[in-house]
């Protein structure tokens, strides 16, 4: 076994590989860039090398930095995690040259299968059944738009070394072919350094379905069932789970087995996935092997009990697989939430910056130590800490939220407390958006396809999008917790004499609108006798019994509400209104005042203030680089044409012009650094 292995990688990846190895007794080595000098993964390292500047093709996509900190430590073996350099043929050939250990699969599989183009033909070969397309690399976006037509719309442009959403366009017409070409070949180039672009057929209301396989150095290889990984933002996963709730017993055996021939095929020595899209009569087409750990990995851990990161270096130290397939385990439901540092109410606009507050539900399940058969709770895989920052410069994701539940409703509503207590501030992230996906019923229902979120939530995001069931609970929230506050500031010693706080039963929650059409909702609230922390709260012709020891002052409130858990989050002066307590329950969010009656009275005078008119400026709607002003000063433009392009988090993202204009003044010049409403023109 390998004494020392260095993790070619940075954020809750290499923060997972890390807990293995040192459960196994193995010291590591991070590497970092300048933006990750402080980073999470560095601090838990037994060692840390700097590897250059803070764009990953500066740092962690040079190979020989990594290969010259192998050498300068003397880690025996490489573990590359996910993205970067996981799926590089040439860098896990390097690494063999060199006499270090890549633990993944050798670089013939890679170069098999870690090439979409490649792998598609060795399917063909395998007898594997895949979906119509053009194979080979494309050279010109016209070229592109003539193979489209003769495939037939829609259709899938992709990058043939791409992963993780990036240089993925779906084309309904010759104008999306032409520009999605063109945009899928920018963003590989600048991902991955290949730009070799391919199309294929898209399969229309799609699942997509994926195989974990693992295969030693002695020829052996199993499958360790499936995960569901439908529900999908813009090609990117959003929520995964193990096992799938649509496909049979025999589906699933017929998936698994062919994607045992098809690793077995490419002599695959490592954990591997075997993508497949599903239709909806549970016929399926391989779509791609990703060969290298998958982000969503710990669900598979949690249903079968495995440490799938344990595995891979077992294997790549040349110990044979310590199982059988008859041996693997489908325990229970596991789900994953993928936690993005991105604004869901924005169009899901990245959001980077300092994390002023994270606190994350409490973990009952390791991810060291995948939970036993019959062990069902929390986990959390992050790279990130409370005070530490979000960089602009790499992908948006912070944390996974994992649970185990003993069936799929036990799973969501794991996942739907867990996402109640996840306490996040200084930067938006996307638990509302999770939690409204948790509560639609057609998710609930395990009735979904790929196209699931651009069919129900494809005009955007929107608070109204997140009913709640019972919206008085969060009025009955703020004024037990207001009252709470009053009842220890009515204890505070020296006091004057007649003027003391007075704790009152008697209030009225202003819960305030944007517009200014706030509602004002009357609330008594009683103390139980004897009973600390025990409201009675009385809301129009309901009556909550609430109950909680959460200390004031913290965002977390767990406690009981008529006897049932609840866990949601309270906070004061939060907001825009230094006097509003800010309520979070199940997604929905409100924004309240609790006030006596007479100041409710005095409060509803108020005049409205209306925010201004920003109409006239195009605002950077995110921090990130300016990499394109794409008009000048005078210009005539019109509604829908491109004004600007900003690169963050690995993705360009472009500005369009909202209404017919006239440029008039270009405030931000190309290649500056971009804060959120910064003014980057003004129309005339």
């Amino acid at each position: 076994m390998f004494k020392k292995i260095l993790i070619a990688n940075r954020g809750e990846i290499a923060c997972r590989v890390i807990k293995t190895a040192r459960k196994m007794g193995i010291q590591t080595v991070a590497v970092y860039s300048d933006a990750d000098r402080d980073a999470r993964h560095v601090e838990l390292a037994d060692e840390a090398v700097h590897i250059g500047a803070a764009p990953s093709r500066e740092s962690y996509l040079m190979a020989d930095r990594i290969i010259e900190a192998c050498r300068k430590t003397g880690a025996e073996a490489v573990h590359p995690g996910y993205g970067f350099l996981s799926e590089n043929e040439a860098f896990a050939r390097r690494v063999e040259e060199e006499g270090i250990v890549f633990i993944g699969p050798k670089h013939h599989s890679i170069a098999a299968m870690g090439d979409k183009i490649a792998s598609k033909k060795l399917a063909n070969e395998a007898k594997v059944n895949t979906i119509p397309g053009y194979n080979e690399a494309i050279d010109t976006p016209e070229q592109a738009v003539e193979i489209a037509k003769g495939i037939g719309y829609p259709v899938m442009i992709k990058a043939s070394a791409g992963g993780g959403g990036k240089g993925l366009r779906v084309a309904f017409n010759d104008k999306e072919a032409l520009e999605g070409f063109t945009a899928c070949r920018n963003e590989a180039r600048n991902s991955f350094g290949d730009d070799r672009i391919f199309i294929e057929k898209f399969v229309e209301q799609p699942r997509h379905i994926e195989i974990q396989v693992l295969g030693d150095s002695q020829g052996h290889v199993i499958y360790l069932n499936e995960r569901e990984c439908s529900i999908q933002r813009r090609h990117q996963k959003v929520i995964e789970e193990a096992p799938s709730p649509f496909i049979s017993e025999a589906t699933r055996k017929a998936m698994g087995e062919q994607a045992v021939a098809l690793a077995k095929a490419v002599n695959y020595q490592s954990a591997g996935t075997v993508e497949f899209v599903v239709g909806k009569d549970q016929d399926f087409y391989f779509l791609e092997m990703n060969t290298r750990l998958q982000v969503e990995h710990p669900v598979t851990e949690c249903i079968t009990g495995l440490d799938l990161v344990e595995l891979m270096i077992r294997i790549a130290a040349g110990e044979p697989l310590p199982l059988t397939q008859a041996d693997v385990k489908r325990d229970g439901w596991a789900m994953e939430c993928r936690i993005n540092a991105e604004d869901p109410f924005r169009n899901f606009l990245p959001s980077t910056g300092r994390l002023v507050k994270f606190q994350p539900p409490a973990e009952s399940l390791s991810a060291a130590e995948p939970n036993a058969p019959d062990a069902y709770g929390v986990r959390v895989d992050t790279g990130v800490y409370e005070g530490g920052e979000i960089p602009m410069y790499y992908d948006s994701m912070i944390a996974k939220l994992i649970v185990h539940g003993r069936d799929r409703a036990h799973a969501i509503a794991l996942m739907r407390e867990a996402l109640n207590g996840f306490a996040i501030r200084g930067i938006h992230s996307n638990i509302p958006f999770q939690a409204a996906l948790l509560a639609h019923p057609k998710f609930v229902s395990g009735d979904f396809n790929t196209g699931f979120i651009a069919e129900h939530y494809g005009q955007g995001f929107r608070a109204e999008d997140v009913p709640h069931d019972d919206p008085d609970f969060l009025v009955a929230l703020a004024a037990y917790a207001h009252r709470r506050y009053r009842a220890r500031a009515s204890g505070i010693s020296g006091q004057l004499a007649g003027h003391g706080v007075k704790v009152g039963e008697q209030f009225v929650v202003v819960t305030l609108a944007a517009d200014g059409a706030h509602r004002h909702t009357p609330v008594s609230v009683t103390d139980f006798q004897g009973a600390t922390g025990a409201s009675a709260v009385q809301v129009g012709g309901r009556s909550y019994q609430l109950e909680s020891r959460s200390p004031l002052g913290g965002i977390r409130v767990e406690g009981r509400v008529d006897g049932q858990p609840f866990t949601a989050q309270v906070e004061r002066g939060a907001g825009k209104n230094p006097l509003a307590l800010r309520v979070q329950h199940n997604g929905t969010q409100i924004e309240a005042m609790v006030l006596s009656p007479l100041g409710a009275r005095l409060q509803a005078l108020m005049p409205y203030k209306a925010p201004p008119d920003m109409s006239k400026f195009l605002l950077s709607p995110m921090p990130g680089l300016l990499v394109d002003v794409a008009v000048k000063e005078g210009q005539q433009v019109q509604a829908g044409e491109k004004l600007a392009v900003i690169e963050a988090m690995k993705m360009e993202n472009v500005l369009f012009a909202a209404q017919d204009g006239v440029v008039g003044k270009i405030a931000a010049a190309k290649g500056e650094s971009l804060a959120v409403d910064q003014v980057i023109l003004e129309f005339n």
